[in-house]
């Protein structure tokens, strides 16, 4: 339990849960209720949006293997590793700050799912963005 409080195991745990968010957006259209709002679109819009949604939750499984599979070859030092620590907590870091520069309020407020949705990404992204920020830092010392 207590290696979990460690560097390590704080980037495993996100680790996990990136891989999670990822696996997430495979329900994610029906709880945003995306094949209603698609629904008159054009094709080429609904095959974007989807194809999109596939590449966003590939690519946070795979931000999220490297600090599981790899939390401390990451905190060596060196300078691949060190890149990439700077480089998913400028990803994240960026990903954090649109929580709140762009999404409306109008999008979650009084909407008891979206206001929850709202706030747990927020948690979310600012712990992620902690523990690389934190992580890069010690790579780099």
């Amino acid at each position: 339990m207590s290696e979990l409080l460690t560097l390590t195991g704080q980037l495993r745990l996100v680790g996990l849960a990136l891989i999670a968010m990822g696996l997430v957006h495979a329900v994610l259209p029906r709880v945003l209720d995306w094949p209603a709002d698609l629904r008159a679109s054009t094709l080429l819009t609904r095959q974007v949006s989807y194809a999109h949604l596939f590449f966003i939750a590939l690519t946070c499984a795979l931000l999220g293997a490297l600090p599981l599979l790899f939390a401390p070859d990451l905190l060596t030092g060196a300078p691949l590793p060190t890149f990439l620590l700077c480089a998913q907590t400028l990803f994240w870091g960026l990903r954090w700050a649109m929580q709140f520069a762009y999404f409306s309020p109008r999008l979650w407020r009084g909407h008891r799912l979206r206001t929850t949705g709202h706030v747990a990404l927020a948690v979310l992204w600012t712990w992620v963005t902690a523990v690389f920020t934190t992580a890069t830092a010690q790579a780099l010392s």
